[in-house]
């Protein structure tokens, strides 16, 4: 945080704490409450733009608090209208998110961490190392700014929010489950959180709290591959969360909160692309309903890997619904601009060592 004294930034403060501060100040509470207003229904980054207050009531403000502000530092367009966002922390660190326009959505790809820790080999965030956890406002305002940006790009409001950006959302949960909270409140963003998608690496402990919190937004879990062997070479995270233990976790998430898991396939030339592979991740998802999305690899410079071809990539497909399960082959937005699945990455691709499986 930008520290001033024993000054705290304001959104650190619920409603009442607000509400409070006004009252001991001897000034009317519903201020408080027009203060709550601006920061997060109108989302303002300073106390200046809360015109509803006075100039004394705003200087008071400025003497009792600060407002760290989440900024946007570069936007890049895709061919296709994908939209990539960079954002500026006030700290310098930057973290990127992706605006996805598709017929009448737009989706919101977000970051919940400054890079990533968990190194999985096909990803350019993985790449970088671990920075830091967001903060729930920083979470919050990569969405509000998003939002204004879909009405200025497209002229439509955001419908849609996935957690698929940089970071690992349950490796930061209490932040991320605070941002979302808010995002859904009706004093806030007043969001559905069925429109909501946290997408995690597999976090065993993360999901078991996420089934005692009887979530109401979904779950999508990078799977990428239904063979522990396979699944250690790309994905280090399995090492500790291995797909036994996995499944049983998805199994009580299921039974808790009774919502259809996301499996997010990445298709890899070679490596995850046969039948045998289909056949396998067929039978690890029967014991829960599932969705699973098949989605083409995006290349990262310097990683070696190759996207399967579309003629192994529909056989996998026609194999997994042999088994009633429900499949979507995933097209990919903003590859031209590094905004696709796996390419995330504020720093430069010199950086990037060769990768290979």
């Amino acid at each position: 945080m930008q520290e001033k004294s024993n000054m705290a930034d304001i959104r650190t403060l619920n409603e009442q704490d607000i509400i409070d501060f006004f009252k001991i100040s001897g000034l009317k509470s519903f201020k408080g409450k027009q203060v709550w207003e601006w920061l997060w229904k109108k989302h303002v980054l300073s106390f200046d733009e809360m015109t509803n207050i006075s100039v004394n009531e705003r200087n008071l403000l400025k003497d009792n608090f600060y407002l760290n502000q989440t900024k946007i530092h570069n936007t890049i367009t895709s061919k296709d209208g994908t939209v990539k966002v960079i954002f500026s922390l006030y700290d310098g660190n930057l973290v990127e998110g992706v605006l996805i326009p598709e017929r009448e959505r737009v989706t919101a790809c977000i970051s919940s961490q400054a890079g990533c820790a968990y190194g999985c080999k096909y990803c350019a965030t993985g790449l970088m190392g671990f920075k830091r956890n967001l903060v729930f406002f920083e979470i919050y305002d990569q969405v509000a700014l998003l939002g204004k940006l879909s009405n200025k790009f497209y002229d439509k409001n955001l419908t849609n929010i996935v957690f698929m950006g940089m970071g690992e959302p349950l490796a930061n949960y209490n932040n991320t489950k605070q941002a979302i909270n808010l995002i859904c409140s009706k004093k806030a963003m007043a969001m559905s959180p069925s429109r909501i998608t946290l997408s995690s690496v597999g976090i065993i402990e993360g999901i078991n709290e996420l089934a005692k919190d009887n979530i109401k937004y979904n779950l999508a879990i990078s799977l990428h591959t239904a063979n522990n062997e396979k699944r250690n070479k790309i994905m280090p995270v399995n090492k500790k969360n291995n797909l036994d233990n996995l499944q049983s976790a998805l199994k009580n998430f299921y039974k808790k909160t009774n919502n259809r898991i996301t499996i997010e396939y990445l298709i890899i030339d070679n490596f995850n692309d046969s039948k045998a592979d289909a056949m396998e991740l067929a039978k690890y998802c029967k014991p829960f309903p599932v969705k699973i999305n098949i989605i083409e690899y995006n290349p990262v410079k310097n990683i070696l890997f190759k996207k399967s071809s579309q003629e192994k990539t529909k056989e996998f497909a026609n194999t997994l619904e042999n088994f009633n399960l429900i499949v979507n082959i995933r097209k990919s937005k903003g590859k031209d601009i590094d905004a696709a699945c796996g390419q995330l990455a504020t720093m430069s691709n010199s950086t990037i060592q060769n990768r290979k499986i």
